[in-house]
């Protein structure tokens, strides 16, 4: 039997100083392969070869929010997304999501990029329900239980 194939990619769980959650709508159109419908995630991305965690969460949130002063990156989760990449051919690989939370400082204007049509700030109820269809139950049960 062959193993899987897995990319790292992180993602910023945003929050404001109500306590929401920022979400963005992806943009099915930028898909090779897009699926019917439309979802909601969090901005994030894979890690490129000898890019940091850090530098990946600040590069990828910058791309798709236009945001650029975030801070207290804390870990929350890593799980296994149940979207898969396609590489070449047939194949296609896993994706492991490390999470994080993070705060911007000062104005909030967000900017999206052409990989999403439009952004929201929701409860965490109300964020947890919209990704559930990427992300496991088991993390979507801890953006519930998030404090302000």
């Amino acid at each position: 039997m062959k193993e899987k194939i897995y990319h790292l990619g992180v993602k910023a769980l945003i929050r404001n100083q109500s306590g929401e959650v920022l979400l963005l709508k992806v943009n099915q159109k930028k898909f090779k392969n897009p699926k019917p419908g439309s979802y909601w995630d969090i901005p994030g991305g894979r890690v490129l070869n000898g890019h940091t965690i850090e530098e990946t969460l600040r590069r990828e949130v910058e791309e798709e929010t236009g945001l650029t002063t975030l801070e207290s990156f804390e870990p929350i989760d890593t799980v296994v997304s149940n979207i898969e990449i396609p590489l070449e051919g047939e194949k296609k690989a896993g994706l492991v999501l490390s999470i994080y939370t993070c705060f911007p400082r000062g104005e909030i204007n967000v900017r999206l990029s052409e990989e999403h049509t439009e952004y929201c700030w929701f409860s965490t109820q109300e964020a947890a329900n919209l990704l559930s269809y990427k992300y496991p139950v088991s993390f979507t049960e801890k953006v519930i239980s998030l404090t302000s």
